[in-house]
């Protein structure tokens, strides 16, 4: 499984761009796929530790339900900026469920607020298939994108 660590080694300018961009501000959207297999659209934090990007979610969640049904998944970086002079960043990929202990309590603990008792949290760690960044410069809207093994490309739009 690839993770967050190649995404920085093949594209690490666009790597650092979109790292940029979900921890801009705290909140981000993710998507999953309900049972019905209709889409579903949850606020989270997106982690990034060890090298890695990280979901810390809620024991029982029904997003944390969906991941482990059907781990793909869409993270948006929740862009506030409505003139989109601040680029938008999007993250598609495959999570992973954590369920070692000690890895969900080294994680907890160095989070910036309390950290909750390993049983109070389900982690997963995530593995980017697409990155892509959108951002306006001057009149064109230019949209950079990743994926694993492939060299990063640019497309511009007037």
């Amino acid at each position: 499984m690839s993770g967050w660590a190649d995404f920085q080694q093949e594209a690490p300018d666009l790597a650092g761009m979109v790292r940029s961009r979900f921890t801009h501000h705290k909140h981000c959207l993710l998507a999953t796929v309900r049972r019905d297999g209709s889409p579903r659209l949850s606020g989270i934090e997106l982690w990034f530790w060890k090298g890695e990007a990280w979901l810390g979610l809620m024991p029982g969640s029904a997003k944390g339900s969906d991941l482990d049904r059907d781990p793909r998944f869409e993270l948006h970086s929740a862009p506030t900026d409505l003139d989109l002079e601040e680029p938008d960043a999007r993250i598609h990929g495959i999570a992973e469920r954590v369920s070692d202990d000690a890895t969900i309590a080294a994680f907890a603990a160095d989070l910036p607020h309390p950290a909750p008792p390993p049983h109070e949290m389900d982690l997963f760690r995530i593995e980017p298939t697409q990155a892509v960044l959108v951002r306006v410069e001057g009149d064109e809207l230019v949209m950079e994108s990743w994926s694993p093994g492939v060299p990063p490309k640019r497309q511009t739009r007037r």
